[in-house]
Parts: C-alpha cells; sequence; structure tokens
C-alpha cells in the first residue's frame, strides 16, 4: 500500500465521520403500537374502517391513587376530586372523569336530577356510597377497585396522541400528582407507554455501547497483548459505530425497542472480521513478510471470505424484510446495512492503518502459536479417529432439539415484554391485580336489514354478548350503548340495584328511546356512529397470552354464530389488542419464509463461488444445527415465540455461516494447490481454526453484554444467541471435517 493510498483512506474516513456526528442529531425514537400491527392483516384493514366510524381504544391515560385505609376519607376525596378537575386543563387532554364528578340520575315530577356517586362532604353517607359502587358493574375495576381501596382517573386524550404530546402530558401529569402528596399512585395508558419505552431504548443503546465497547477492548488486548494492535482494533469498530449512527440520522431511521441488539451487532461482527483480519497478518509476518507485502496476503487469502461473511450475514438480516411486523422488518435492514458498514470500514480502514505499525507493536508472542497449533492438531486427530461417534451425536443433539421445538408456544403477553425492576412494569402489575388491566378487546356491531344499532332487538342481542363475556373472569370494564338505557331503567325504579338491565316490554324501552335522545353521550362517536348504523362493545382483558385470548376469541365466536340473530346485527372482533395479537399468527410462517429464503440463497451463493455441490452440504449442515438447538432452547425454556425473539434465527444463522464460510474457502484454495483432502483440512483447521475459535469468544461474552438490559426480550436474545453460536462452532470444528472426509475423500 503506498502512503498516499493510506492517506487518501484516512481523509475519506475523516470526512464520513464529521457528516456521521452531523446526522445523529436527526436520530429519532419511537414506540407506538401500531408499530406492532401486521400490514396487509385484513383484521387490520377492518379495525381501520372500524375507527373511521369511533375513535381508537388506546387514547386514554389512566391515574390510579391507592390509600391502603380505603379511599373513602373525607381528606382524601377532596385532594382526589380537585386532582380530577386539575386534569382537565392538562395539555392534549380531551376530558377526565372519575367518580367523584359522576352522579346517579333520579326521576323526579318535574325532572331528571343526578345525585352524587360518592357524597365528598357528607362522610355519614360513605358506607351507603361505597356499598352501593362495589356493587355496580360499570364502576368496579374500572373506576374503583373490589376492595375499595383504589379510585382512578380516566383522562380521554387526543386521538394518536405523538411521543413529543406524550412526554408534554406525562410532565404536567407528574407535576400536578405530586402537589397532592398522596402515597401511592400509579400510571397506565398510551401516553405513558410512549414516554417510558422510549427512555429504556435510549437507556438500553447507551448500555450496551459503552458494555460492547470495554469487553471489546479487554478481550482484544487479552488475545493480542499488544497496545497498538488492541487501539487499532477498538478505534475501527468505534468509526464502523459511528457511521452507522450516521447512516440512521441522515437516513431518518426511527429507533425502536430492538435498537439496543444494534452496537451489540456492529461492534461484534466487526470484530469478528478484524480477527480473521489481524490472525492472517500475524501470521503472514510470522513468516518473516514485509508489511505491505503480509498484508496483500492477508486480503488476497482471507479478503474474498470475509467480504462473503458480510454479504451472507447481511443476507441473512434482510431476510426479516419479509416480516409484516415494521420494527422487526426495519431491524433486518438497518442491521444489514451495518453489518456492510463495519466490513468496508475493516477492509479499508484497519488494514492500511496496521500498516503504520512495525510487526511488534501488533504481533502475538511466538510462544502462544504452539498453544494454539497443538489444541487445533488435536482436533484434526480427534475428529479423523472418532467420525462415527461425532456424527451419531450430532444426530443425538438433533432429536433431542426437535422435541424441544415441538414444545414451542406463541402465548404472547405484554408484561414479559416490559423493562425490568422499572415503574412502568409495577404500575401494569399494579392494574392487572386490582383493576381492569389493559389488553383491550372490542367488538363492532353492524346493523342488518333497516334496522339501527338504537334498536330494541339490536341491543337485546348486544346484551346477549355482555352476559357471555361476564362469565369469563379475565374479561372486565364491558361497556356498550346498552348502558344508557339500563341506566334509564334503573332510574325509574328507584335505582334499584337488580333493576340495573334492560326492559322487557318493548314499549317501555320506547320512552327510554326518547329520554335518551336528549342525552348528550348518544351524540359522541364513542358508543355509536353518526348513522346509527353501527355500535362498539368495548372491553378489557386480563395478559393471559395471546394464543389463550385466541382460543377464548374463536369459542366466542362459535358461540356468537349459533346464539346472535345474524338477520339482525353482524357482530366481528376487532381493536388494537386483536390486530397486535395477529402477530403470533404470523410468527412461524414468517420466521419459516425468510429463514428459508435466506438459507437457500446463501446456500446457492456458497455453490456457486466455490463450484461444488458437496462444498454446498458441508456449509448447511453445521449451519442448520444451531438453528435447532436454538429452537430447542426456547422450547425447554418456555419462551413463547414473539416477533422479537423471532429474530434470533436471523441472527444466529447469519453470524454462524461466517466462520463456515472463512473454513471452505481456505479448504478450496488448498485444494486448487495440489494438496491431498487430509493436508488441505489439517491446514485449514490451523490456520482458521484460531480465529474460528476466538470470534465465537467474541460473539459469546459479546452478546452475553446484553443481560445488562432491562428489556427481557434483548436478555433472552442475547443469552439464547450466545448458546447457539458456542454450539455452532463446536459442529463447525467436529462435524464439518467428518463431511470434508466423507464427501471429498473421492474427489
Amino acid at each position: 500500500m503506498t502512503k498516499q493510498f493510506r492517506i487518501l483512506v484516512l481523509v475519506l474516513f475523516a470526512v464520513l465521520s464529521l457528516l456521521s456526528v452531523r446526522a445523529a442529531f436527526n436520530i429519532r425514537f419511537s414506540f407506538d403500537f401500531e408499530q406492532f400491527f401486521p400490514v396487509g392483516d385484513p383484521d387490520l384493514e377492518a379495525f381501520k374502517a372500524f375507527v373511521k366510524d369511533f375513535e381508537t381504544d388506546d387514547n386514554f391515560l389512566l391515574i390510579a391513587v391507592h390509600r391502603s385505609e380505603g379511599v373513602f376519607e373525607q381528606q382524601f376525596l377532596e385532594k382526589f376530586h380537585q386532582l380530577t378537575l386539575d386534569c382537565r386543563d392538562l395539555p392534549h387532554v380531551v376530558q377526565a372523569q372519575s367518580l367523584t364528578k359522576i352522579g346517579y340520575p333520579i326521576k323526579t315530577p318535574f325532572a331528571i336530577t343526578t345525585v352524587p356517586a360518592i357524597h365528598i362532604d357528607q362522610p355519614e353517607l360513605y358506607a351507603q356510597d361505597r356499598a352501593r359502587l362495589l356493587q355496580d358493574e360499570r364502576f368496579v375495576r374500572n373506576l374503583i377497585s373490589e376492595d375499595g381501596n383504589t379510585l382512578v382517573i380516566f383522562i380521554k386524550t387526543i386521538e394518536s396522541i405523538e411521543l413529543s404530546d406524550a412526554k408534554e402530558l406525562m410532565a404536567a401529569v407528574e407535576k400536578t400528582v405530586k402537589k397532592y402528596q398522596f402515597e401511592d399512585y400509579h400510571y397506565l395508558g398510551r401516553p405513558y407507554f410512549q414516554q417510558e419505552m422510549v427512555r429504556l431504548q435510549q437507556r438500553e443503546i447507551i448500555v450496551a455501547t459503552l458494555v460492547s465497547a470495554i469487553l471489546v477492548s479487554i478481550v482484544m488486548y487479552l488475545v493480542f497483548r499488544r497496545i497498538w494492535g488492541t487501539v487499532v482494533a477498538v478505534v475501527s469498530l468505534a468509526l464502523g459505530l459511528l457511521l452507522f449512527i450516521g447512516f440512521l440520522g441522515g437516513f431518518v431511521r426511527e429507533l425502536n425497542t430492538l435498537s439496543a441488539l444494534y452496537p451489540v451487532l456492529v461492534l461484534i461482527i466487526g470484530t469478528s472480521d478484524i480477527v480473521h483480519i489481524l490472525s492472517k497478518y500475524n501470521d503472514e509476518l510470522h513468516k518473516g513478510n514485509e508489511r505491505n507485502t503480509a498484508m496483500w496476503n492477508t486480503i488476497r487469502d482471507v479478503g474474498l471470505a470475509t467480504f462473503m461473511t458480510a454479504l451472507t450475514t447481511a443476507i441473512g438480516f434482510a431476510s426479516l424484510v419479509s416480516n409484516r411486523v415494521m420494527p422487526i422488518k426495519d431491524f433486518g435492514i438497518n442491521a444489514a446495512v451495518g453489518v456492510m458498514i463495519a466490513y468496508f470500514t475493516v477492509i479499508l480502514f484497519t488494514t492500511v492503518m496496521l500498516t503504520w505499525f512495525r510487526a511488534d507493536q501488533i504481533a502475538q508472542p511466538q510462544k502462544e502459536h504452539a498453544f494454539w497449533e497443538r489444541l487445533l492438531q488435536w482436533i484434526v486427530d480427534f475428529t479423523a479417529k472418532y467420525p462415527r461417534q461425532i456424527v451419531l451425536t450430532t444426530l443425538g443433539l438433533v432429536l433431542v432439539s426437535l422435541l424441544g421445538i415441538s414444545r414451542i408456544t406463541t402465548n404472547y403477553d405484554i408484561i414479559s415484554n416490559l423493562p425490568r425492576n422499572s415503574k412502568i412494569t409495577s404500575d401494569f402489575l399494579f392494574f392487572e391485580k386490582n383493576l381492569a388491566g389493559f389488553r383491550p378487546m372490542e367488538f363492532a356491531v353492524y346493523a342488518q336489514g333497516d334496522y339501527r344499532v338504537t334498536d330494541f332487538e339490536v341491543l337485546r342481542e348486544m346484551e346477549k354478548i355482555e352476559k357471555k363475556l361476564h362469565q369469563a373472569d379475565f374479561v372486565q370494564a364491558i361497556f356498550s350503548s346498552t348502558a344508557i338505557y339500563k341506566s334509564i331503567h334503573q332510574m325509574t325504579h328507584n335505582n334499584r340495584q337488580d333493576a340495573y338491565r334492560l326492559p322487557e316490554d318493548p314499549g317501555e324501552f320506547a320512552q327510554y328511546q326518547r329520554m335518551a335522545k336528549r342525552l348528550p353521550q348518544l351524540n359522541a362517536q364513542v358508543l355509536v356512529s353518526r348513522d346509527e348504523r353501527k355500535a362498539r362493545i368495548t372491553s378489557r382483558v386480563s395478559d393471559i397470552g395471546a394464543d389463550n385470548i385466541k382460543a377464548y376469541g374463536q369459542q366466542l365466536d362459535a358461540w356468537m354464530a349459533k346464539n346472535i340473530d345474524p338477520k339482525i346485527v353482524k357482530v366481528q372482533r376487532t381493536g388494537t389488542g386483536l390486530v397486535m395479537d395477529k402477530n403470533a399468527a404470523y410468527v412461524r410462517r414468517n420466521l419459516l419464509l425468510g429463514l428459508g429464503s435466506s438459507v437457500g440463497l446463501i446456500s446457492i451463493i456458497i455453490a456457486l463461488v466455490l463450484r461444488s455441490w458437496r462444498m454446498m452440504v458441508i456449509f448447511l449442515v453445521p449451519n442448520l444445527v444451531p438453528l435447532l438447538v436454538a429452537g430447542a432452547l426456547l422450547g425447554y425454556w418456555g419462551v413463547e415465540l414473539d416477533a422479537g425473539i423471532s429474530i434470533v434465527f436471523s441472527v444466529v444463522f447469519g453470524i454462524a455461516v461466517d466462520d463456515t464460510i472463512h473454513f471452505l474457502a481456505k479448504l478450496k484454495l488448498e485444494r486448487n494447490r495440489g494438496r491431498s483432502v487430509e493436508e488441505a483440512l489439517r491446514t485449514t483447521l490451523l490456520e482458521t481454526g484460531k480465529a474460528l475459535i476466538l470470534t465465537t469468544v467474541f460473539l459469546f461474552f459479546g452478546f452475553l453484554v446484553l443481560l445488562f438490559s432491562q428489556h427481557p426480550t434483548s436478555v433472552i436474545i442475547g443469552v439464547l444467541t450466545s448458546i447457539t453460536l458456542f454450539a455452532g462452532m463446536l459442529t463447525e470444528l467436529m462435524l464439518a471435517p467428518v463431511l470434508v472426509r466423507w464427501l471429498l475423500k473421492k474427489n
């Protein structure tokens, strides 16, 4: 390499670094439940049509205030009521409601009036108020807990609130709530989730970057034992990460909950390339070659293999573009670009920088080569001596893995994806235990023929569904337009608790209709559409898992097909909960489609480049075993296969093929030089085995960095990937030589 070329490369990367720093300020973080909707799903299209006539089911924020001695205490109720009033004036709030503002309607000879649900200024009536409210299905687990120790403020926010507005609202809420010094309070809702999950993303990226950088620096020094070799490697990796961040900012790529994997992938995969380059370069230096000659020999022998590994890894990640969930799809695209950026940084910047230093500044001590030679020679001898035992052991591992795979479920739940030891998780659990929870379950009701959803016959059909929902103890907060007529019926019968139902007489109902038309609630597009042809039944269900909810939904559909008159109404389950849970149905399909196409494409590339179908088989078998191991671990650990976890297979395959390609490329090169299969295999293992083991060690501990994550999915991905890649190393070192001897011996 000429001095001019080296200077040109350094100037190029200096310019790119400055541009990347500038672009980094454009990076945006986001968290919306809509991101996880499967694109193109028919239920999603039905939901979009549904919300055009109504509102979305997640435009709310709940504030639960808990008092362990009970909420019926005058000073507490006065403060809570004032907090409710203050919430009306918060930014981006449409409405604020709580039990201290709600009244029961009373019919008098002169007009309809109301009495407070809670007589704040009359403590002598608290026992009566408490008894009545805890028997009222409209309020229990919705606005008050079953034990009477928690009250809830329901805040209706603007439609599809954005992150900036959510942060502004939550800041105002925090300031307002703290003013009253309640002993215990909790939040739940879209604005809260948006703010806290974005905070988690930012923390995850910072922690993952710092810990990965420290780990890489330490391990690099322990392996190469030369300060300048370590510095060159670390600077190269940091530069690659900076350029990747510049790409994210320059192309306005939004970061989501999987973003913590980016620094780990870029740093660790870049480390793999550097280890292969440094190992070969050190070997060339120890042969007595001059620096430039050693580097050209390194690029000649491992340059193509390194490019192939980067390309195949990128293809592995790019296979995620077939996923219907946008965060997974974006992750695949971003990770693929990150891998190629890391490769070009190593092949240009790192190789240039290494040639500036003397051999003794970056090379390992000569005595360490003897250790590696003994270890790798033992592997050569062991695989030659026990080929049958190795194959049988592999088959046993495959059978055990298939058994584990059969245990995999897709029973996704929300709590498994919330950050550990955080307020948002404790708040979520509080609402799950004491109130109605978060998962929405919606029903779209379409009047048939000449019916309107305000007709007696339609409401009777809706009431059937509500009664059916009440039979499931995990379904809470059931509400629809029937509540208005039930309330009127209760009012006309002295507000008796048993009178909260629809009337039996259509004539009596006709009177209620005339009364209901004077109520402003019906005019709002919350329960009934403007043309009165559509209505909604809304409810919330406990976080029992996507598969369990799906099974219940199917039972409900079968029940409605038998018990709901199709000539009167058509009912369809809908809502954000249903659409998000559809991801579980697509996970297996997307996984098989994306991974299958990736495996097929990379195998074809290997066969074409190495011009041998036997080489393709040698490549394929050792890399499929780790995938089976990954699936088995999910099954044995009882981890649900959701959209986030499914990326493990693309990560594992994309990385595991790297070492195989280096192995096969070197083997092909040695065979082309006229060496026998055994000679070529021995030389290949002695020259590539060290890099293979070192890169696996880097990758193993690199992905364990994710143990520092608060995001459970990231932790599982880290542990699962580390163990699976270690299994991949063993199959590569043990099984691949056996396959080489069997398939190439007579070739």
